[in-house]
């Protein structure tokens, strides 16, 4: 899987110009309309790699690329809802705690003091249970994408029980796991070859592998997609 993967966008006939067009759109994403864009290409990537296509797809009918990309930036935002709503409670929690304690400085210190113990410990829990769900944001909303790439439809990117049960599977864990090896040690390299404007487009290579992880993982996981042809295993 992993090898496929690498060798996913080199394998297009028209790889050179594909990473071209990938890094600047890249660059132009503060635009937003870019970014979507590009967000559309990753849809038709994750549907490539699902239906076991071993070459990545290139750049056209730039409209269905958009209108993919609103979807799949949709999907992506009200997973991530999962993690920012608790961290804005837990910011309004702290705040409040915090002015509360405050105030009751103004009166007994061993009410200010037990108050601050108790705010600590309520924000230490809280923060775990942000952390927590921060985890299974980042680890559910590639599966909720990977879905509505593989189904073509926006409603497959909330179908709950059919992104957890993918999800939850040692196919995905280990498309996913690789995902992320894969977007720490290369994006970190893309990261720095940034300030010189090649690692952006390093870094888009590096988004078609991980986005080719995450379609294959689940596709696997789920039975959906084909397997590719003269796969390379790992």
């Amino acid at each position: 899987m992993l090898s496929d993967a690498l060798w996913f966008l080199k394998r297009s006939d028209d790889w050179v110009a594909t990473t071209i067009i990938g890094g600047v759109l890249s660059l132009l994403s503060v635009l937003i309309l870019p970014g979507i864009i590009l967000q559309g290409y990753f849809v038709r990537a994750m549907q490539a790699a699902a239906n076991g296509e071993r070459a990545a797809p290139s750049f056209t009918d730039w409209g269905g690329l958009f209108v993919d990309g609103l979807k799949l930036f949709v999907v992506t935002f009200v997973w991530a809802l999962v993690a920012i709503v608790p961290s804005m409670l837990l910011s309004v929690i702290i705040g409040i705690g915090t002015f509360t304690v405050s105030e009751a400085a103004t009166g007994s210190a061993a009410a200010s003091s037990a108050g601050g113990v108790g705010l600590g410990i309520v924000s230490v829990v809280l923060g775990l249970l942000v952390f927590v769900l921060s985890l299974l944001a980042a680890y559910l909303g590639p599966a909720a994408g990977a879905n509505f790439a593989i189904e073509g439809n926006l409603a497959a990117g909330f179908d709950v029980r059919t992104i957890l049960s993918g999800a939850f599977t040692g196919e995905y864990a280990v498309a996913w796991l690789l995902a992320l090896v894969v977007a720490v040690v290369l994006g970190f390299i893309g990261g720095l070859l940034s300030v010189i404007v090649v690692g952006l487009f390093v870094l888009f290579y590096v988004q078609v592998i991980t986005y080719y992880l995450w379609a294959r993982g689940f596709a696997d996981a789920t039975g959906k997609g084909q397997q590719p042809t003269q796969s390379t295993g790992w």
